[in-house]
């Protein structure tokens, strides 16, 4: 079995579109949206939901008012000012509580409970390409890599269960905890980026975290014919450090077509635009075989 992520250096480079497209080719794979804070690939997959489970990940204080004697230390030992007085007694903003225990710990009544966060859910539905892996964390929750890495354990469990050859997954933006996530045990990930002097920036610092992974490297530039020049850059540096550029995709308003159709680039009819990702999708393919 192998695993493909698709990801980039920064947001809004048209992984998502990519993914959705190279889904609609793969015949024999699980579907896994890693991009846990700002997931869009239900968007074009409409998926019908399976399974439904709550993600739970940190603590977070909570003062009994019962049992506290309103003795204040707990305010006083927050260094992230995370309780104050307010006229009903001493209150945790859930905003700004770090889940550290200080509180809990000092706390001379023990009037403070230290529950598990619900910080989001999880859930494995169904699409017309397949069987997708997915999540949404609550607006302001971290521990997106554990979340991340749940969501892996669980595709690769589907793919070993129903005898899937490939885990395909869209991965997060950047080079923070997600992405990290994302490429632990990844065979490759194919990266898109722009022809653009950040797209470059953006592709180096995300390939290099690829390598420290020993996660083979694929590049996708995306609206190539904006920026020739900054293209070719792009593709000189790739020949330099040996990173398969498998398609050069135009600049084409059939990608923002599909986009309001809730489809796939690939859905809405032959184009050059599916062909060139078919023979992206080809490409992308003979990597993971030369990889064996």
């Amino acid at each position: 079995m192998h695993e493909v992520v698709i990801i980039s250096g920064k947001g809004g480079a048209g992984k998502t579109s990519i993914t959705g497209a190279f889904a609609n080719l793969a015949d024999n794979a699980i579907l896994c949206d890693l991009d846990v804070d700002a997931p869009d690939l239900h968007l074009l997959l409409s998926p019908e939901h399976k399974r439904i489970e709550e993600f739970y990940s940190g603590n977070e204080a909570i003062i009994n008012q019962e049992q506290c004697t309103k003795c204040g230390l707990c305010e006083a030992m927050c260094r992230f000012s995370a309780i104050t007085q307010t006229d009903e007694g001493f209150a945790v903003d859930p905003m700004r509580c770090e889940g550290c225990n200080v509180c809990v710990s000092f706390c001379p009544p023990q009037a403070i409970s230290f529950p598990s966060k619900h910080c989001g859910t999880w859930y494995e539905s169904e699409t017309r390409f397949g069987t997708m892996v997915h999540a949404q964390l609550f607006p302001g929750e971290e521990n997106s890599g554990r979340l991340v890495t749940l969501l892996k354990q669980h595709a690769r469990k589907r793919a070993e269960e129903e005898g899937h050859e490939l885990v395909l997954s869209d991965g997060a933006p950047g080079i923070g905890c997600p992405v990290i996530s994302s490429l632990a045990g990844t065979n490759l990930a194919v990266v898109v980026t722009e022809p653009t002097l950040s797209g470059l920036h953006d592709l180096k610092r995300v390939a290099k975290l690829c390598t420290g992974f020993k996660t083979k490297v694929a590049v996708l530039i995306n609206k190539h014919d904006l920026n020739l020049a900054q293209a070719k850059a792009i593709e000189e540096y790739c020949q330099e450090k040996g990173y398969p550029v498998i398609c050069r995709f135009p600049h084409d308003n059939a990608v923002t077509e599909a986009m309001v159709q809730g489809k796939a680039i690939n859905e809405t009819g032959d184009s050059t635009a599916s062909q060139l990702l078919e023979a992206a999708w080809s490409n992308m393919l003979n990597l993971l075989h030369d990889s064996k």
